[in-house]
């Protein structure tokens, strides 16, 4: 009980750490439960376009004292609407489009930020994340831009999972392909946004794939993926959270390998997916049913028969 107390409670004792808790459960929520769209549709690399494309968003805000916030926000949001018109192109792809300006919007960032050089700390902080500094404000932000995806998602979930499915029987049943689409990379953008102070930019695209890659092993019912995904989003957090406290290590980090972790047991031992434990229930399903054929075969009438 004493090692649990220090390993669980004491660190909690800690106003800044509170708040932090509070922003991991948010954010390993959130990611888990949008990723599961991210996985079914293939779209990591989008997740990864989209976050680095913000970039210039956040340097622009800091060059002019706006929130940090609010300039993710707008570049994540433009940059969503152009991916989803550029690929609206019979020439151009959806991948070629997301190349274009993940480079482009990224290579601007970097022009702006050679024009300060009081922009190091912030920028590591922006990068990697700096979950211990969260504020009440950082707080009620991610909560409220949290619940406006959470709904989203509620609302459009049948017409996002036939779009990931069957795009051409949803666009045979009149849904607005298009419009989905946009949707689906304006909730990620803002996901993405909301992580920042969690997990960074670099590595919020972790949070989005590896507990719905997960999840995924688990399950093929899409409403059960996305409660497991949430699920391992929020206990990444947690212990990596806790990790991080004790080892004296940078909890964005942590909190992201913890996620792997995870996605390893879980691909070591899922049980029908595992690659150690599926194998063996095969292995075992087949003996039994070449058992249970050879006892048919011989209290078959016609086998009896035939011995006699």
């Amino acid at each position: 009980m004493v090692g649990l107390h220090h390993w669980v409670v004491e660190p909690f004792g800690y106003a800044f750490m509170q708040r932090a808790l509070v922003e991991v459960v948010l954010t390993g929520a959130v990611t888990g439960a949008i990723g599961t769209y991210v996985v079914l549709r293939g779209l990591s690399f989008i997740g990864d376009a989209l976050s680095h494309a913000i970039f210039p968003g956040v340097v622009i805000a800091f060059l002019l004292g706006r929130s940090v916030f609010l300039g993710a926000l707008v570049f994540g949001l433009l940059t969503s609407a152009s991916i989803v018109v550029l690929a609206t192109s019979r020439r151009i792809k959806e991948d070629s489009a997301i190349g274009v300006l993940f480079a482009g919007t990224f290579a601007l960032g970097v022009v702006l930020i050679s024009t300060t050089r009081n922009f190091a700390r912030d920028l590591a902080s922006f990068l990697f994340g700096n979950v211990l500094g969260v504020t009440t404000g950082d707080m009620w932000l991610s909560a409220t831009v949290g619940g406006l995806v959470v709904i989203l998602m509620v609302l459009f979930h049948k017409e996002l999972v036939l779009v990931a499915f069957d795009r051409a029987a949803a666009q045979a049943l009149g849904i607005r392909v298009f419009w989905l689409d946009l949707l689906l990379l304006v909730l990620i953008s803002l996901t993405i946004v909301v992580s920042l102070s969690a997990v960074g930019n670099i590595l919020v695209v972790a949070l989005l794939v590896t507990p719905a890659a997960a999840a995924r092993l688990l399950t093929d019912r899409v409403t059960v993926m996305i409660g497991l995904s949430a699920s391992f989003g929020v206990i990444a957090g947690v212990l990596g959270l806790l990790v991080s406290y004790h080892a004296d290590v940078a909890a964005g980090g942590t909190i992201v390998l913890v996620a792997t972790f995870l996605f390893g047991l879980v691909w070591l031992l899922a049980p029908t997916h595992g690659v150690l434990v599926a194998p063996w229930r095969r292995r075992r399903a087949t003996a039994v049913d070449t058992s249970g054929e050879a006892r048919v075969v011989l209290e078959s009438p016609d086998a009896g028969g035939a011995g006699r």
